[in-house]
């Protein structure tokens, strides 16, 4: 028994002293080494001082979970940052105030031609950071550039290089060719075909006005952007639309150009009726509704209209159909717009250079399928091969004869009262509601453009 207590008492005293000697330590791998030896020359992702981004994102037919997600795998690559993310439809009701007040996003997205105009705003006012040394940046995470990344022609555009001095203020993202969508399933039940001229169209609104079917509806006049931008380069050509788009002396009282507001002025004969009533950021969806019911054939939009209507009842054998506009006389040229969305950094912004890190992550594989998944298509080189379904069908148009025209109006200096949005596009509901005629129409818009062409940065 006393051998026994001794040789414990030992062992205790052994294992003491292993432990005080600091050969080792239970559990932790850790070894027993002087400060002189240590290796905390290189700091530990704990040690690195904690960023905030303020990212704002408007919310439409993409959704909000695409955001979040990105947010997400951008956080996961980046543990010292947090994202504060702001997503709202009414964007600018959520961020305008507080930007009045000094307190900026980092990051907005938030696309030209909103009725709101608020990026149009801070174009004018030169309230945007430049972002060229943006394209010069390795995408995170992998090899490329930005600039090798995104598809040409997006960044040679007055929506992105908004005063034509090579520089880049905008980021373009999520581009959808816009053009006519449609039900093909009651095209083919009716046996009708695809008008390929106006003379084509004006003939199939006759035929479906007799079985009490509108030819022409649209979700608010603010659509008609890509619309008449692709008509005009369908009229003139790309001359044309330049010249419009710089307010070019008397481009209005062209042939050309007037062509343009003819068609809509017959256009607006064919119009579904209740389409004025409706065409509100409230209400659009209900203008959308009449495609999809039967009760309109043609409607111009985006190919984030099936998302923003997957959930609405349809007619039975409904099928999206999508093409570009009318030639106007017989084998002339038809044009798809390619509208796209920008992305913006404010020159007010705190976080600028972190800001930056995150639109360069925008144009990676990572992100380009996040929001792939939700309809969102980053113009990117190689997107293609990460589309399905419809969206196959969409982004094929410009494989069957349609031409791309893409941009949008110079900046100009403001001029208080002048907004070429509203004579533009909106002043088109009073064309359709018999208020106004295609004269006063155009008056109204060349009083504008004469305007904006004096305060031409």
């Amino acid at each position: 028994m006393k051998e026994k207590k001794l040789l414990k008492i030992l062992s205790a005293v052994l294992v003491l002293t292993f432990i005080l000697s600091g050969c080792g330590t239970a559990g932790t791998g850790e070894t027993n080494s002087t400060p002189s030896e240590s290796t905390s020359a290189v700091p530990s992702e704990s040690t690195v001082e904690p960023q905030n981004l303020k990212v704002a994102a408007f919310v439409g037919g993409y959704g909000d979970q695409m955001w979040k997600d990105v947010v997400k795998a951008f956080e996961d690559a980046n543990p010292n940052v947090t994202v504060e993310l702001t997503l709202e439809k009414e964007l600018e009701d959520a961020i305008g105030p507080a930007m009045k007040a000094g307190d900026y996003p980092d990051v907005v997205y938030l696309a030209l031609g909103r009725p709101d105009a608020l990026t149009e705003t801070m174009v004018k006012e030169n309230g945007l950071l430049e972002l060229t040394d943006v394209l010069e940046m390795t995408v995170p995470g992998e090899n490329a550039k930005v600039k090798d990344k995104i598809v040409p022609g997006f960044l040679d555009t007055l929506a992105t290089n908004p005063y034509s001095d090579g520089k880049t203020y905008l980021a373009p993202v999520f581009y959808s060719p816009c053009g006519l969508f449609y039900n093909a399933g009651l095209f083919k039940e009716k046996g009708w075909e695809i008008p390929q001229t106006w003379d084509e169209m004006w003939k199939l609104g006759d035929k479906a006005k007799a079985e009490g079917i509108s030819l022409f509806t649209y979700p608010t006049a603010g659509y008609l952007d890509g619309f008449m931008f692709a008509s005009f380069a369908a009229s003139g050509g790309p001359e044309l639309f330049n010249s419009i788009c710089t307010y070019g002396e008397g481009v209005w009282d062209t042939a050309e150009a007037r062509a343009v507001f003819d068609i809509l002025g017959k256009l607006a004969e064919y119009t579904e009726p209740t389409t004025v009533g409706n065409a509100n950021n409230e209400n659009f969806k209900k203008n959308q509704q009449l495609v999809l019911d039967n009760k309109a054939l043609f409607m111009p939009n985006g190919t984030w209209i099936v998302g923003e209507m997957a959930d609405s009842p349809r007619a039975d054998g409904f099928e999206w159909g999508f093409t570009a506009l009318p030639a106007l006389a017989e084998g002339g040229d038809r044009y798809s717009y390619t509208f796209f969305e920008q992305v913006w950094i404010p020159k007010a912004a705190e976080n600028q250079e972190l800001a930056k890190k995150f639109v360069a992550y925008l144009y990676s594989d990572e992100a380009a399928q996040i929001f792939a998944k939700s309809g969102a298509i980053q113009p990117i080189i190689g997107i293609s091969s990460m589309l399905e379904g419809d969206n196959k069908l969409f982004y094929s148009i410009y494989d069957s004869g349609a031409k791309a025209v893409m941009g949008g109006f110079a900046a100009t200096d403001p001029v208080e009262g002048v907004n070429m949005h509203d004579v533009l596009y909106t002043s088109y509901n009073s064309v359709v509601s018999g208020d106004k005629t295609v004269g006063q129409w155009i008056e109204g818009v060349k009083e504008a453009s004469n305007k904006l062409r004096a305060a031409l940065k």
